[in-house]
């Protein structure tokens, strides 16, 4: 028996509903980030209201640019799963991009926008 070169059509539909799960809750994550630094999840007076605590808006300020980052790198994520999704399409899924491989089920499954093997992701390193 050869080895197989790509997934099978059903192993690729299972593949996609974990990337679609991941990809609704990553979307639902980057929105409440987005919120939060927009401000737009309450009516209180915190942006209004004057302040002189120092400390306090230094704080205000570290939060927002965390939220920032994390917002950034919620939509990194969000863009390797819908390519992932594309890869699902094009039937070119789970193959490493360096070994023409399989990548392992449970590494996918662990990582659904995974394009290396782990053998090759540690050579990279």
């Amino acid at each position: 028996m050869s080895e197989k070169t790509r997934y099978s059509d059903e192993e690729l539909q299972e593949f996609k509903e974990i990337i679609l799960a991941k990809l609704e809750k990553a979307q639902r994550d980057y929105e409440l980030l987005k919120a939060n630094l927009m401000n737009t999840d309450g009516n209180d007076v915190s942006d209004t209201s004057p302040t002189f605590k120092v400390l306090e808006e230094g704080a205000s300020t570290l939060s927002k640019e965390e939220a920032g980052q994390l917002a950034q790198r919620q939509m990194k994520f969000i863009q390797h799963l819908q390519a992932a999704l594309v890869r699902i399409e094009n039937k070119t899924y789970g193959i490493c991009r360096e070994s023409g491989k399989l990548i392992p089920k449970e590494r996918l499954r662990a990582v659904p926008h995974a394009t290396l093997s782990i053998d090759q992701k540690m050579l990279k390193k």
